[in-house]
């Protein structure tokens, strides 16, 4: 998240500058990869780089390939680069990786190009999911372009280059399915006079994480969020705390009882909580009013005896918690990685939300059986989705 976001207002800079510019894209893999389809790289003519397509074992051989695309322009490229061959590292890059990637490369003065950075601007301003259909393989004779894109909201606009009409309506029909399960695919469709792969993404805006208190451990939590590209709010009722003075980072603060929340902002099953006023009383009052939320995430400050004190009062006053909104509740919050100062806490705080909204179990990458980017919630492997005209 925080990677496009740099990438983003990087163009935004160079374009008001006029520099040239190239963008590459991961639009297909297969095999052990470092980066997954969507991984981006913007280009600059000065030889600045945002961004990465891997590990930093490619980067440089792609931005000898963009130059021709930046100073004397041309058509769209994909490159693939094959590691799975033992004598990639006597030839090739030497990664060892045993994976394929492709990667598209492509001028931003080309409109397609940088419409896509534009559109996942919006995307982030608006609040809004989105998906960016992009074709990347063309074979055979057919109208279809390499770089040609299909723009999907939320809200339902639509916005697409791709000159082939029936086609662009079969992709918008996938990109629909992909935006409402909100899981990016490559697919391959096999048309009249040739076979077209695109890269189907959705684009996900900031997570967005509420911050309720105001304490000198809430600051490093709201500055590592904001390191990933979370867009943070701080909410407490203390005059003194609640100030920007101290909340730098935080993209917005509000100063609030518990009662007045949904005065301020509506909830939603994206946003994700952590409750650390150190204030039993209004930590009560948030459970009752967080628990009834669709939020996915509630992580509550503080050991598990004060934690069942909290449900055990609640009770008491008539509110009865369902195993699914105890489901969402995290209380002690936070990974166990021996976390003992406000820093160690807040990371540990911010890795379980990741691992939370990933549903991923948290636990050391050594013991998982399975490839780091395979699993039901990511991006699965290429599929293959004949429609026949």
């Amino acid at each position: 998240m925080k990677e496009l976001q740099n990438i983003i207002k990087a163009f935004k800079q160079y374009k008001q500058s006029g520099q040239r510019t190239a963008l590459a894209t991961v639009v297909k893999t297969s095999g052990s990869v470092y980066r997954k389809p969507g991984a981006r790289m913007l280009l600059a003519d000065d030889g600045y780089t945002i961004g990465a397509i891997s590990g930093g074992c490619l980067e440089s051989n792609v931005f000898e390939r963009s130059q021709p695309l930046m100073f004397y322009s041309g058509e769209p490229l994909v490159v693939k680069y094959d590691t799975t061959s033992s004598e990639d590292i006597v030839w090739g890059f030497g990664l060892g990786c045993n994976g394929v990637v492709s990667v598209l490369i492509e001028s931003l003065a080309d409109a397609s190009a940088s419409n896509q950075l534009e559109f996942i601007s919006e995307c982030f301003l608006q609040n809004q999911s989105g998906a960016i259909a992009t074709v990347f393989d063309v074979r055979g004779d057919t109208q279809v372009k390499v770089a040609s894109r299909l723009f999907l909201k939320q809200d339902g606009a639509v916005a697409t280059d791709i000159q082939d009409r029936e086609f662009a309506q079969k992709v918008l029909q996938d990109a629909q399915q992909v935006l409402k399960n909100g899981r990016s695919l490559v697919k391959a469709y096999s048309l009249a006079n040739g076979c077209v792969e695109v890269l189907l993404e959705v684009i996900q805006p900031p997570l967005p994480l509420l911050v309720f208190g105001t304490g000198h451990d809430a600051i490093p939590v709201v500055d590592c969020a904001k390191q990933l590209g979370w867009h943070v709010t701080v909410i407490d009722n203390r005059p003194g705390y609640t100030t920007r003075d101290r909340f730098p980072n935080a993209d917005d603060i509000i100063f609030c009882d518990p009662e007045n929340l949904e005065t301020h902002f509506s909830f939603n099953s994206r946003m994700v909580a952590v409750v650390m006023t150190h204030k039993y009383l209004q930590d009560l009052e948030l459970l009752r009013i967080l628990l009834l939320s669709p939020l996915q995430y509630i992580g509550l400050l503080g050991p598990k005896t004060r934690r069942e004190r909290l449900l055990q009062d609640l009770q008491a006053s008539g509110f009865i918690s369902t195993p699914d909104q105890l489901q969402r509740l995290y209380g002690p919050v936070g990974l166990d990685i021996g976390a003992n100062t406000p820093e160690e806490i807040a990371l540990s705080i911010v890795a379980e939300i990741q691992a939370v909204v990933a549903d991923r179990g948290g636990s050391s990458l050594r013991e998982r059986t399975r490839p780091i980017h395979s699993q039901h919630d990511e991006l699965p492997p290429s599929t293959l989705i004949k429609h026949i005209d």
